[in-house]
């Protein structure tokens, strides 16, 4: 294994260890960057570990296990076995702006379409018990915004959540599921169906890793990730005390945008969003109000779902997301079609697509061989 590889298999490792939390991966990080070794980890003793990096002794006991015990190139296999994606810290595909919440997740574990973590994402949340009125808003919103190219972005828990998934599968921009639980596992298990559409058509996403077993402290945990994945929070309905509140003043913390849905002052379900409104929180009565929000910052035309026709090229230099990913690539290096196709998943005549309107707009150009560069 090269460096990197060494890296992301070591965070995996420590991310994996039983009684290892993330402040002390984090004790683990900082003495790795220090000391430029991660290819050593696998030969420290426990006390080198509490020398070295501070650790205390069950911590160190439990990391000189794993690291002794581990066989990546299994563990790899297994994953790949049961279509898990692992996206760790050091990866090109981990979001930037999950990077920038208080305790970003060192691993995270994906089934489905992975390039979902790099789209303009809203999160919509509320409460598991709504009324008709919130499932109907919460259905609308992820239909209206994912119509709109926006990832939708919600915790598979029945009611709001669900709704929001729902809603979101009927448009271009999909949806993201958040689970407390390892991606494998469904829960709640009348979710299932939904579950398995939003695996083949979107993405599912948890760090905890497979195998965990179930824990409801698990779930007020992924809230900071369903925030901060997004650029905004959409609250539909929530009681005064409701675990979404939670989702929201993480997304505060994070400097991202909090929305709330307004409802009746005598339903007990819409009191949340109702203090939210008056706390500041930006009211929302459609899809609009909340893109309204990024208007001239972020192209909301929307992405094309695998196997859609691509929308119109403009020719004015403008960049639709795909056109944008694409030319990303091309800025790291030149690239061949076919590299570019394993690298983006996009089907081969969206990729071609693509490359001709970047052409149009003298973004890049074509070599012999199928290579393309910018220009």
């Amino acid at each position: 294994m090269n460096d990197m590889e060494t890296k992301i298999e070591a965070l995996i490792t420590l991310h994996e260890a039983p009684g290892i939390g993330w402040k002390t991966i984090r004790k683990v990080y900082e003495y790795g960057r220090e000391c430029g070794q991660w290819n050593h980890f696998a030969r420290l003793a426990p006390e080198a570990w509490i020398s070295s990096a501070g650790l205390k002794p069950e911590q160190a006991k439990a990391i000189a296990h794993a690291f002794a015990t581990v066989e990546p190139a299994a563990r790899q296999r297994e994953a790949l076995s049961r279509g898990i994606s692992r996206i760790t810290y050091f990866d090109d595909e981990y979001p930037d702006l999950l990077k920038q919440i208080p305790q970003p997740p060192w691993v995270l574990y994906a089934i489905g379409r992975v390039e979902l973590l790099k789209r303009h994402a809203i999160a919509i949340v509320g409460t598991r018990g709504p009324t008709s009125y919130g499932r109907k808003t919460a259905s609308m919103l992820g239909e209206k915004l994912s119509q709109r190219g926006v990832t939708v972005t919600s915790g598979l828990a029945r009611g709001i959540d669900a709704m929001a998934h729902e809603g979101a599968l009927q448009g271009r921009g999909s949806t993201i599921a958040v689970l407390g639980t390892p991606v494998d596992r469904v829960y709640p298990l009348e979710n299932r169906s939904l579950y398995h559409r939003v695996a083949e058509q979107g993405l599912i996403l948890s760090e905890v890793p497979p195998g965990t077993p179930f824990h409801p402290g698990l779930f007020p945990l992924r809230n900071r990730i369903i925030a901060g994945l997004t650029l905004g929070t959409v609250v539909v309905e929530a009681a005064e005390r409701s675990g979404s509140l939670i989702t929201a003043d993480q997304a505060l913390e994070a400097s991202r945008d909090v929305f709330a849905v307004p409802g009746p002052i005598s339903s007990p379900k819409s009191a949340g969003t109702n203090g939210l409104i008056r706390q500041g929180a930006k009211l929302v009565a459609s899809c609009d109000d909340i893109l309204e929000e990024y208007e001239g910052v972020f192209d909301f035309r929307g992405p094309s779902r695998p196997g859609d026709a691509p929308q119109a090229a403009e020719t004015d230099g403008f960049l639709t997301e795909e056109e944008a990913f694409i030319y990303r690539l091309l800025q790291e290096e030149a690239r061949t079609m076919d590299e570019l196709h394993a690298l983006s998943s996009f089907p081969f005549g969206l990729l071609h697509s693509i490359l001709i309107n970047l052409t149009i707009k003298r973004k890049i150009e074509q070599h012999s061989g199928s290579i393309y560069s910018v220009m």
